[in-house]
């Protein structure tokens, strides 16, 4: 692992394919997750840069949600993020997040079409437990990256039905990572990270 930036810290593979992943958190964690960091180390033994990176918010508070007021600056956090990364790949910088920070990462690319050659999500949050009326998917017609979900078949965010039919909103190849009996917090994620860099590459090329 290489020396932070402004904003994160970079985990450097031994043997660089020339593509990059920025990689950030959910509301209540930040970018030393234990499921970020070793996604990151995954990510990197796959021959990605990774800059695992602290949203704004979490940046200003080292504890609690994020104010929903305030999400736009959660947005430039990730543009900013993809920016930095961009400065050290000479290839494609996809965009990756667990739970919330997928979520604005998502919608920074909706946002601006062209930013991220590609997301990987991690458990999606599709609506808030036991509100499955509440989807968050308004800007799903506006989504033109390609997209794979990692997410758990328990997950009080939505479940993976939910999930197919909510991602047929968008106008973009997706595809989904069931992970069995997992939550939210999906723990067992980096177990699976070989299978997650072979489907994410099936999406993206």
């Amino acid at each position: 692992m290489a020396a932070g930036s402004a904003r994160g810290v970079f985990h450097r593979p031994e043997t660089a394919n020339g593509d990059a992943f920025v990689l950030t958190h959910g509301a209540g964690s930040n970018a030393d997750a234990p499921l970020l960091v070793r996604m990151a180390n995954a990510l990197a033994a796959a021959g990605y840069l990774v800059m695992r990176y602290n949203l704004p918010f979490r940046l200003e508070r080292p504890k609690g949600p994020p104010f929903p007021a305030q999400a736009a600056r959660d947005r430039q956090g990730v543009a900013r993020a993809v920016a930095e990364a961009r400065d050290e790949v000479s290839g494609r910088v996809f965009a990756a997040g667990h739970s919330y920070g997928g979520r604005q990462s998502a919608m920074t690319a909706a946002e601006s079409p062209g930013l991220v050659d590609g997301l990987l999500l991690f458990s999606y949050p599709l609506h808030p437990p036991r509100k499955p009326a509440e989807k968050r998917t308004a800007f799903f017609p506006q989504w033109k990256a390609p997209a794979l979900f990692v997410h758990g078949t328990a997950d009080p965010f939505g479940s993976i039905e939910e999930l197919r039919e909510a991602i047929a909103l968008i106008p973009a190849r997706t595809d989904i990572l069931p992970v069995e009996g997992a939550g939210h917090d999906l723990r067992r994620a980096p177990d699976l990270a070989v299978e997650i860099v072979e489907r994410f590459r099936a999406v993206v090329e």
